[in-house]
C-alpha cells in the first residue's frame, strides 16, 4: 500500500535578496490535513521560505509541486487561484473596511476538494469576529486582526494555508483561541505550513516539524521524533 502524495512538496529551494543568499536547498512537504511547523530563530529563513513557496521572492529557484502539479513557473496570483492560501506576518487587513467587508475581499469561487467557507462558518471558528462583524479593521486589537487575516484567507477556499508567525505578539488568551481555531481548520481538511518561534504553540498543532537555521533545514521529522531530540532544540532554537 503506497502513501498518498503530499499536497505540497518543495525540493531544492534556493532564494536570494540581491547578493544575499537566504535559502540553501530547502526541502519539505505537507500532507493532506496535516500541519507542519517550520521552526527557527529570527532571521533563520522561515518567512522567506513561505514567501518563496507563494512566489513572492523574485530571485528564487527550486521545484514546488502543489496537488501533484509543478507551480514554480507560476506567478503568485495564479498559485493562490489554484488553492494556496497565505497569511502574512503583518496581516495586511484593510483598516477602513469592516470585518465582513474584509472577508468579502478574500472571496473566491468554489474549489473541488476544498472546504467551502462562509461568513457564518468562519464566525463559528472565530466567534470574536462574529461579535465584531461591523467593526472597522483599524479599530480591532492585534489578536482580532490576526483572526481576521486568517478568516479572510479562508474565504478563498484554499486547500493549503501558509501561516507566517500566527502567534506573534498575541496575548496568552488569544493564543489559546488561535490554537483552537487552527485545530478546527485541520479538522476541516486543510493542510497547514506555519512558521513559528513559539515552540509550545507549534507543538500543540503540528504533526511534523521542520527546523531551519541560516537558510538550511537541520531537522525534518514527526513531532514525536522532534521531542526525542533535545539537542536539536538546544542547538537551533534556544535563545
Amino acid at each position: 500500500m503506497t502513501s498518498a502524495p503530499p499536497k505540497l512538496a518543495v525540493t531544492g529551494l534556493n532564494a536570494s535578496y540581491g547578493r544575499a543568499h537566504i535559502l540553501y536547498d530547502v526541502a519539505l512537504d505537507v500532507g493532506a490535513s496535516e500541519a507542519v511547523a517550520l521552526l527557527g530563530r529570527n532571521g533563520a529563513g522561515k518567512s522567506t521560505t513561505l514567501r518563496s513557496i507563494l512566489g513572492l521572492v523574485a530571485n528564487c529557484e527550486g521545484e514546488i509541486v502543489f496537488d501533484g502539479v509543478p507551480i514554480s513557473h507560476l506567478p503568485a496570483h495564479q498559485r493562490v487561484r489554484r488553492g494556496l492560501g497565505y497569511v502574512p506576518e503583518d496581516r495586511r487587513i484593510f483598516s477602513d473596511l469592516t470585518v465582513e467587508e474584509n472577508l468579502e475581499v478574500g472571496r473566491q469561487g468554489l474549489r473541488q476538494g476544498a472546504a467551502q467557507w462562509t461568513h457564518e462558518r468562519l464566525f463559528e471558528i472565530f466567534p470574536n469576529l462574529g461579535e465584531l462583524r461591523n467593526r472597522l479593521g483599524g479599530r480591532m486589537s492585534g489578536g482580532e486582526q490576526q483572526m481576521l487575516a486568517i478568516a479572510r484567507t479562508l474565504m478563498g477556499n484554499p486547500s493549503v494555508v501558509l501561516l507566517d508567525e500566527p502567534s506573534e505578539g498575541l496575548a496568552p488568551k488569544i493564543v489559546e483561541q488561535m490554537i483552537g481555531a487552527i485545530l478546527a481548520m485541520k479538522r476541516e481538511g486543510l493542510s497547514l505550513l506555519l512558521s513559528e518561534q513559539n515552540l509550545r504553540f507549534a507543538r500543540l498543532i503540528a504533526d511534523r516539524v521542520c527546523v531551519i537555521e541560516k537558510g538550511r533545514v537541520r531537522f525534518h521529522g514527526t513531532a514525536t521524533e522532534f521531542d526525542a531530540r533535545p539537542d536539536i532544540r538546544d542547538t537551533y532554537l534556544a535563545l
